[in-house]
Parts: structure tokens; sequence; C-alpha cells
């Protein structure tokens, strides 16, 4: 039986509602936000009102005349005030930005790069034959399936200086800047080296066989066999997991908000986390759609010039 073009549609509103409510409308919402001073303000107004008795009667004088008694109303007014590119202009001379900037930089960098090395490099050791192959596969991959706010939880636990079990080191895991940067990296490596580590370990099973073997007919070296061969024909799949990871750990949230909240400092605090501070703390609306837009234009910029390179290097 055919679908006609109303069945269809009918399977598809769902989705298209879902984007537009929350995808489109968001995205509008705060661009339009980014563009305005959203300010609230309080409006106390005292008014007369009769008093009450029990069964909701006026209390009566004895001339007869309600006795009354002054009511305090407090009502809370949004001000959107147009303040065209101010919020942008404000981007430029932000110190706190600037550090968040840094801190999400150093961050992506460093745990991508450990991300990628070790996800690839246990792939290597798991594409071969071994005892309890598949349960030892299965555990590597239990990180994935912990959300990060469990993750960051977890670790504050385990990185806890007064009677944590790493405690005995004396390192300040999570007291000092450096420390408390390393710890949330070293999280977000744990979650995710394994999702690295079985996309790689799925391409590395895609290749075929005979070519290996006749690899090894040229060379015994296994360097030259990885530099040579598989590294080429990873490198698609190399490019498409850095992707994947690059604009996920931009957006780094939860980890930060349950481990560290931003500090010691801001030694922590990264552009989303600041994002999150800024509007739904300090209440600076339109400044923090302002920063929420420039982590999108970041993470936009990066992507579409390695989409650029992608098709340059495989046209």
């Amino acid at each position: 039986m055919r679908w006609t073009s109303s069945v269809r549609n009918f399977f598809l509103m769902p989705a298209v509602i879902w984007v537009l409510v929350f995808t489109i409308f968001p995205l509008g919402y705060s661009l339009y936000a980014a563009f305005h001073n959203v300010t609230n303000e309080t409006i106390v107004n005292r008014m007369e009102v009769p008093r009450l008795d029990k069964a909701g009667e006026p209390v009566l004088r004895p001339d007869g005349t309600p006795r009354m008694k002054t009511e305090v109303v407090r009502e809370t007014v949004t001000k959107w005030e147009f303040v065209g590119l101010d919020n942008f202009k404000r981007l430029f001379t932000d110190t706190v930005l600037h550090e968040a900037i840094k801190v999400t930089a150093i961050f992506v960098g460093v745990g991508l790069a450990i991300q990628m090395t070790l996800g690839l490099a246990l792939a290597m050791l798991f594409n071969r034959d071994m005892p309890g192959r598949s349960l030892l596969r299965t555990i590597m991959i239990l990180p994935i399936f912990t959300t990060p706010v469990a993750a960051g939880y977890l670790f504050f636990t385990i990185f806890y200086e007064e009677g944590g079990p790493l405690g005995w080191t004396g390192i300040p895991w999570l007291s000092n800047p450096s420390w408390a940067l390393f710890s949330v990296i070293v999280v977000d490596v744990w979650q995710w080296t394994p999702f690295c580590f079985l996309v790689f370990l799925a391409a590395l099973q895609g290749i075929p066989d005979e070519l290996l073997e006749a690899v090894k007919l040229d060379t015994n070296s296994n360097w030259t066999t990885f530099r040579e061969v598989l590294l080429p024909l990873l490198m698609p799949t190399i490019v498409i997991v850095l992707l994947l990871r690059f604009a996920e750990a931009m957006k780094v949230f939860d980890i930060v908000a349950s481990l560290t909240v931003g500090g010691p400092g801001n030694a922590t605090q990264s552009l989303s986390y600041l994002a999150f501070r800024t509007g739904l703390r300090f209440f600076d609306v339109g400044y923090a759609s302002a920063i929420a837009y420039t982590l999108l234009a970041l993470v936009m910029v990066v992507v579409t010039i390695l989409f650029k390179r992608i098709r340059t290097i495989y046209a």
C-alpha cells in the first residue's frame, strides 16, 4: 500500500513541530535578546483594602465604615531596551570572557588530542585475537552510557581531597586552578575515549584482511604498515570523529557544573558555563545570548574550515 501525502505529513508533523519549538524558536529568541538589554524591575504598589473576618466579611468600625489595611503588591516587569551591537562590543573588553575562551581552547585541544590518540591505540590493540576480547570491549564502552552530570559527581567524590580515594596523593585536584582544569579534562577523556575507540575499531575491522596480508609480504614493520596503509585508510573516520567530538567538547557544561562549578575562581569556566551564569544567575540575558552566539560562530567557522579541507583532500 502506497502512503498518501497526508499520511506522510501526519507522521512528519511531530518532528517538524519539535524542531520549530525547541530549535528554531530558541535561536530566534536568543538572537533577538542579543540586541537588547533585558532588565527585570520590581514595582511595589501599596493599596488600602478592607479587613476581612474569618467569614470573609468586612470588619466594621463602630461608625459602620470598614476597617482598612495596607496591602503591598509586588510586580516584576521585564523591560527590553534595544542597544544594537553593544552586547557584542562587550565581548572584546570582557576579560572574564577571554579567560573562558582560553579555558575552552585548552580543554578542547588537550582533551581531543588525548581521546583521539588513546582511542586509536586501544582500537589497534583490540583489533586482534585475544582472550576475553568481547568482554573487555564491553567494559571499555561502559563510560559512554554515563550522563556527564553523574560522571562529574562521581569524580568529585574520587578527587575529594579530604577522604577521597585519591586524597592520599596530596594533589589539590579541585582547589588548584591548573589541577582543576586537568581534572575536568580527565573526566571528559574517561567518558569519551571509548566513543573514539569504538568508531576506530569498527573502521579497522572494515579493512579487508587480504590487503593487510599483501602488506605483510612487503614489510614486517608494524609502524610502516600503520603509517603507509592503515592511517590513510582511517583518515576519513578520524576527521569525522574529530568533528563530532570538537562540536561536543566546545559545548562542555555538565562536567564543569557538577565537578568544579567553574572554579576555583574562573579556572574551569567554559564558554557555555559563562553564558549560563551570565543569563540565569546574573540575569544579563542580552549579553548571555551574545556569548552563546559567539560560541556558535566559533564552532561553525572551525567545522566549515575542516569540511572544506576534507573536500580538498578527498575530491
